[in-house]
């Protein structure tokens, strides 16, 4: 029963991403079509299209994985353990002044190379 279950409802997905393509496509050639159209206008029905054509998409089997990564993913993030904002400070300080030390390190070898070349050369 549930194999029955599972193939009507990849059926119904296959329809539901062709109206999602059907959708997009509509979006496109419709911005296209009416290019005579104030720009707001065109933006407003891109948008529109675009967000039903999500909507359609997120009632697939996929879109329901993806909503539920989703959930998934936020629930992680509360539990990470943010820095605070010593720590914060800190370490961007840290980077700084490394990207600074190794910036001037390779000014420094590219300005004896150039130097080194020139003197090769000519």
């Amino acid at each position: 029963m549930k194999h029955s279950a599972e193939v009507q409802e990849s059926r119904r997905d296959g329809l539901k991403w062709a109206v999602v393509v059907t959708l997009l496509v509509l979006a496109v050639v419709g911005n296209t079509y009416f290019a005579d159209l104030g720009l707001i206008y065109r933006v407003l029905g891109v948008v529109a299209l675009s967000v039903v054509a999500a909507l359609v998409a997120l009632t697939t089997a996929r879109g329901r994985e993806l909503t539920e990564l989703a959930r998934s993913a936020k629930k992680e993030i509360q539990r990470v353990v943010w820095p605070t904002r010593p720590e914060t400070v800190q370490t961007t300080g840290i980077v700084l002044v490394a990207v600074l030390v190794v910036g001037l390190m390779l000014w420094l070898i590219d300005t004896l190379l150039g130097w080194a070349m020139s003197g090769v050369i000519g």
